[in-house]
């Protein structure tokens, strides 16, 4: 009996029908890389509110005043009394009289100053000056309340870290298919109900559903794309990171097109109904099914695939090696349980956890510019691609590891040399910092691979994706280590961002080299590598 790898190339490594496959899943990397960043343009922050007083509507309704002369009537006096009070989060706590005077409401306190007047504190009846609305707008998330802007992407990166768990765990049990299609069900389905929430707390419940089940297209079409493909092709794992950077570079385009925050979120999550298609175009994972113990429909599959490739399988093939490897529900624990799969283990999760902490930090420090946010954004995610370009010229050249390693402690050279360039240089600093970020990207792309190709086919979904939930704890941490730190001394997180990925690039020399090896079957494998 033949081996998978045997009949694969055979059939054909990456012919047509893997290429199909391939670009099609790839779409999933628009989709998912829109819904992580989308925050940036659906909680926009307003260019100017203020807080409107109690009875607003029925002064201006009696006066005849419009909204900028109801402002300049009721506002613009608090801000000349008490400059250090813009009118955004407190008004005057006094009775308003406009029976004297329309134009003079606060002539009944004669001479006395705004600034001696009591204030109060705005709660819920905010004004906002802006063509753009938000979810900002929308729930009124200013004052008191902005802290629950960052509590929605948490919430958005506690959805990542829930379906690596959940659904990496039931991809490797019920299949890799099954769960994509549900998960991109999922996602269009949250997708519209957070457009239409009536409240906050029902964004955030729905929000959180979205990037459980996002997390699910995207691990689970990556985990596919890197199965069907021959051990010389795995770079596809690097290229469909091309297709995450794309959802970046498009996302402002479709925020600038759409005025509307509910638009913007429509038509994010929309697109993932088309992926429903898929189920008549790309079949099961047949090295999933081998360890399944369903041989027969792998080798039914892996004809389809010599046909489509214009290859024909031998006629005298009626069964696969499939892993003697008792087939069990997976755990942590079969993760940790033998030296090398400890070791793996391990150090990758703190790859990912310190490559998303680092790359969320540098684009957080990169992109408070104050300058065109849609032109920004689209640069910042056109910086990345050369990060694959230079992934795929490399890694079957010289390998895995060291790209993997020098990326690191390239990334932390630059910070640590940024902390320490002038300030009257800031085109140098940025210059080094945007460096930084440069090779924090390939860091972050070629965990994915080595990630993939470190586990055997019975663990490999459930690996890949119990490893990639450090990149979403990284994602939670980051704002608060990089704002935190930075009230102390504003150069203090690159230090910190330094010292973390000069450990990672030391640690991932002691993993293996997989250039040019068949994806391990079995721990045993793992073992052997």
């Amino acid at each position: 009996m033949p081996s998978f790898d045997e009949v694969l190339k055979e059939a054909g490594e990456f012919g047509r029908f893997q290429k199909r496959v391939f670009f099609l899943l790839s779409q999933t990397g628009i989709t998912f890389s829109s819904l992580f960043a989308s925050v940036v343009f659906l909680g926009q922050a307003p260019d100017n509110f203020w807080c409107r007083i109690p009875g607003a509507a029925e002064l201006s309704e009696r006066c005849g005043w419009t909204l900028e002369e109801e402002r300049n009537f009721t506002v613009v006096p608090l801000h000349l009394g008490n400059e250090s009070v813009s009118g955004e989060c407190k008004r005057l706590d006094i009775t308003w009289d406009t029976s004297v005077s329309c134009t003079s409401p606060l002539a009944r306190y004669g001479n006395h100053s705004t600034g001696n007047l009591p204030l109060a504190t705005c709660h819920d009846n905010w004004v906002y000056e802006q063509p753009q609305s938000s979810i900002i707008s929308e729930y009124n998330l200013v004052c008191g309340k902005a802290w629950m802007l960052d509590l929605s992407q948490a919430i958005l990166n506690l959805g990542f870290l829930t379906g690596a768990f959940t659904l990496g765990y039931a991809a490797d049990r019920c299949g890799r298919i099954p769960i994509y299609l549900l998960s991109c069900l999922g996602v269009g389905i949250c997708g519209i109900i957070a457009a239409f929430a009536p409240n906050f707390t029902v964004f955030l419940i729905f929000r959180f559903l979205q990037g459980m089940f996002g997390k699910g297209t995207w691990m689970t079409c990556y985990v596919i794309v890197t199965e069907i493909v021959g051990s010389d092709q795995r770079i596809v794992g690097i290229v469909i990171q091309i297709f995450f950077t794309l959802g970046i570079m498009i996302l402002p385009g479709i925020a600038y097109l759409i005025p509307t925050w509910q638009g913007i979120q429509l038509a994010i999550s929309l697109p993932n109904f088309l992926f429903l298609l898929y189920y008549w175009m790309v079949p099961e994972s047949p090295r999933w099914l081998l360890t399944r113990k369903k041989g027969e429909k792998a080798l039914k599959i892996m004809r389809n695939i010599a046909k489509h490739n214009g290859k024909f399988l031998s006629p005298h093939y009626s069964e696969i090696t499939i892993s003697n490897e008792e087939v069990s529900n997976p755990s942590f624990l079969d993760l940790v349980r033998t030296p090398q799969m400890r070791r793996n283990t391990l150090i990758l999760m703190y790859a990912w956890f310190t490559s998303a902490l680092i790359y969320q930090g540098l684009v957080m420090r990169l992109g408070i510019t104050g300058g065109n946010l849609y032109l920004d954004f689209f640069i910042s995610g056109a910086v990345e691609l050369p990060a694959a370009l230079l992934i795929i010229v490399t890694i079957d050249r010289v390998g895995r590891r060291l790209p993997f390693a020098i990326s690191n402690i390239v990334a932390s050279i630059a910070c640590l040399v940024t902390v320490f360039l002038p300030e009257d240089i800031p085109w140098l600093k940025t210059t080094v910092a945007t460096l930084g970020r440069l090779s924090i990207t390939i860091a972050f792309e070629v965990v994915y691979l080595v990630n993939s190709e470190l586990y055997p086919t019975t663990l490999r979904n459930f690996g890949v994706s119990l490893c990639s939930s450090l990149c979403d704890l990284g994602g939670i941490i980051a704002p608060f280590l990089l704002f935190r730190l930075a009230a102390i001394w504003l150069e203090l997180p690159l230090i910190i961002f330094s010292i973390l990925a000069v450990v990672c690039g030391l640690l991932v020399l002691l993993l293996p080299e997989t250039k040019g090896i068949s994806l391990p079957e079995t721990v045993e494998d793992v073992e052997q590598l």
